[in-house]
């Protein structure tokens, strides 16, 4: 799911050391390494935390150092590794989510990130808490107003480069730019100088999941050095900054985490991830006004030209019209025109079938058509609806709910615009992260309550439905 990022990079020889020796800790080391590192964490006033490609690699996302990393197998001229899903459909690991915890419980003060697959962001880490000194394959960004646009798809560029969109500001709408990085490209001031500032302010450094090869991104933590901070290193191979640390722990990633956050008692959230589409209803009379000459569009909300890429097909029945013909709707954009008498209005069902990698095949919606000016408009507060259907999805343990969010009329064309939300995966790792401390504990780790059961993505189906809102 890296390789598409792998491949836009401009070709150096040399990429560091690659294909190195992974170490393990016995069982009874790496466990006193993750007590004491709990207890650094617990006592610390400034945590800072570092993450590399390996914390991802529990994603399905392939690093590139290790024994089967895109560079490693590069250089050693074998294939390279096949993605299990979408990039775009990957789901934070447990580390991610433990990150999230650890902000919200106020323990995590700032996190810098060399990844670029945008994972921290879709784990709900608060944009002014993060700097991603790499980049974000799902970010674009306005040089001339600042404005960040976060997608649902990957940027077809890197290295800075314009894009096919425009800043939405309407009185700005300079051309938008990528914002991953390519090996000659500078770090950005703007992750560079907030990193610099809080490594400097940090008491620890926790190192995750990298090598600690790529300069000046690896020499941050050895900022906390100088005020008295601390670096602790988890990663199975050895780095370069090794020395300096006060703990190395060879264990995979999530593993040391999990450990970790038992024994702070601090649950590990779920991880749901809700996507959003625009249903654009476009209506024209005939010459002889008797009929209405319609368009239904179902669209990205990053603009009619966008790709959507979590829908595979649109299936459109009409409900209450045995008479009218079904569609199947393959290709994007998915548009569906009709001509149909003016005075009869009728129910739409939507099937919305997802593509590889959501949680469940398919979500169904009714929308009702009358072709009157719709009078029922309202732009409803995003983040509070969004936070209620993680909160049902949650309660469901299965995803497939939906919501209207936004709803707006154009006059001109005369058109009905619709922005639904819908959940598309969700994510536990409530018995995942227990199992995991279990394993590495000889019975001494505090257990914490779990509050969800099962781990993974639910693969229940359940009756999408559309929640009434307030106008």
């Amino acid at each position: 799911m890296s390789l598409g990022y792998a491949e836009k990079l401009s070709f150096i020889e040399d990429v560091g050391n690659v294909g190195m020796t992974e170490h393990f800790d016995p069982p009874h080391v790496l466990q006193e390494k993750i007590e004491r590192l709990a207890m650094m964490i617990k006592k610390s006033k400034h945590l800072v935390v570092f993450t590399g490609a390996g914390i991802s690699t529990s994603c399905g996302i392939p690093d590139f150092r290790g024994p089967k990393g895109i560079w490693t197998l590069q250089r050693e001229g074998k294939a390279l590794p096949e993605a299990s899903l979408p990039f775009h459909r990957a789901m934070p690991s447990l580390t991610h989510m433990a990150l999230v915890a650890l902000e919200k419980a106020g323990v995590l003060k700032f996190l810098i990130s060399q990844n670029v697959d945008g994972l921290h962001l879709r784990s709900g880490i608060p944009r002014e808490k993060l700097a991603e000194l790499h980049g974000n394959s799902f970010m674009e960004a306005c040089p001339s107003c600042g404005a960040e646009y976060m997608r649902d798809f990957e940027v077809e560029t890197i290295g800075l480069k314009e894009t096919s969109r425009r800043c939405s500001d309407e009185k700005c709408g300079a051309k938008l730019k990528d914002t991953v990085l390519d090996w000659e490209d500078a770090l950005p001031p703007k992750e560079m100088d907030p990193a610099e500032k809080h490594c400097r302010m940090a008491d620890v450094v926790l190192c995750l999941g990298t090598s600690l090869q790529i300069t000046p991104a690896c020499n941050l933590p050895l900022k906390s050095l100088r005020g008295g901070g601390k670096i602790v290193i988890v990663n199975l191979q050895k780095t370069p900054k090794d020395k300096k640390a006060s703990i190395v722990i060879h264990g995979r990633v999530d593993k040391v985490v999990a450990g970790v956050m038992d024994l702070l008692n601090l649950q590990i959230p779920p991880f749901v991830r809700i996507d959003l589409f625009q249903a654009i209803l476009t209506q024209a009379l005939s010459i002889d006004k008797k009929y209405v000459n319609w368009t239904l569009q179902i669209a990205s909300i990053h603009g009619h030209r966008a790709p959507l890429p979590f829908v595979k097909s649109v299936e459109v029945s009409f409900l209450d019209k045995q008479d009218y013909k079904a569609a199947m709707l393959h290709v994007q954009p998915f548009r569906l025109k009709r001509r149909t008498m003016q005075t009869k209005s009728f129910e739409l069902g939507l099937k919305l079938n997802f593509s590889d990698g959501c949680g469940c095949q398919s979500v169904e919606i009714n929308i009702p058509i009358d072709f009157k000016v719709s009078t029922d408009c309202f732009n409803l507060e995003e983040e509070a609806e969004l936070q209620k259907l993680r909160d049902t999805a949650i309660q469901d343990l299965c995803c497939g709910q939906s919501a209207v969010i936004e709803r707006k009329a154009i006059l001109t064309p005369k058109s009905e615009v619709t922005i639904y939300a819908i959940v598309t995966n969700i994510v536990q790792h409530g018995k995942t992260s227990k199992a995991l401390a279990d394993s590495l504990s000889n019975g001494n780790v505090k257990r914490r309550r779990e509050s969800l059961n099962g781990t993974g993505t639910s693969r229940k189906r359940s009756k999408a439905h559309t929640r009434k809102v307030r106008s």
